[in-house]
Order: structure tokens, then C-alpha cells, then sequence
């Protein structure tokens, strides 16, 4: 194996751990919304556990993150909480940045 075959395989292997840390830090901050969506939602204990876990799998409904979003919206809607897609967006995001830091801590 020559060198830029190493390096290609070492290229080849950051990648893939980072969309494994992408995957696991989007699957986290889902979970964290539907805790954070459950707590609004009035809803606790094990009950917000398998809500957020819900919220987990919506994110497989379609690519990319809307499917969380217009699931975790449209349940805060439905029961009367005054939230707007750019609300659970900016949740998202703030989220998002929490579930990275505890996926890169090993937490």
C-alpha cells in the first residue's frame, strides 16, 4: 500500500466517523426536542420518554429534518401552544449544538 493509498483510506475513514458522530448528534437533539416538546405538551415521565422517542422516528419519514419539525409543530398546535415553525427551529438549532458537544464528550 502506497502512501496516497493511506491517506485515502485515512480520509476515507474520518468521513464515515463523522456522519456516524452527525448521525447519533441529530438523533440526540431529536430526542432532546421531543422532551423539550413533551414538557410544553404537559406530558411526563415515561410518557415524554416514548414521545420523544416518536419524535426520534419521524426523522425517518422523509430526508432531511422538516418531518421533525412539522411532527413536534403540529402536536404543539394541535393542543393550543402558541408556537411558530421559526420556535421549534431555533430549538432545533440551539439543540443541535447541545447534542454535538455531549456526542464529542462521550455523554
Amino acid at each position: 500500500m502506497n502512501t496516497f493509498d493511506k491517506r485515502e483510506e485515512g480520509f476515507e475513514k474520518k468521513f464515515a466517523l463523522d456522519e456516524e458522530q452527525k448521525f447519533k448528534a441529530e438523533a440526540r437533539r431529536n430526542r432532546l426536542l421531543g422532551l423539550w416538546a413533551a414538557e410544553k405538551l404537559g406530558i411526563t415521565g415515561d410518557a415524554a420518554t416514548a414521545y420523544a422517542k416518536e419524535v426520534v422516528a419521524a426523522d425517518f419519514e422523509e430526508a432531511g429534518d422538516n418531518d421533525v419539525l412539522h411532527k413536534v409543530l403540529r402536536d404543539l398546535t394541535a393542543k393550543g401552544n402558541a408556537v411558530t415553525e421559526r420556535d421549534v427551529r431555533t430549538k432545533m438549532d440551539e439543540l443541535l449544538a447541545q447534542a454535538v458537544a455531549q456526542v464529542k464528550a462521550g455523554t
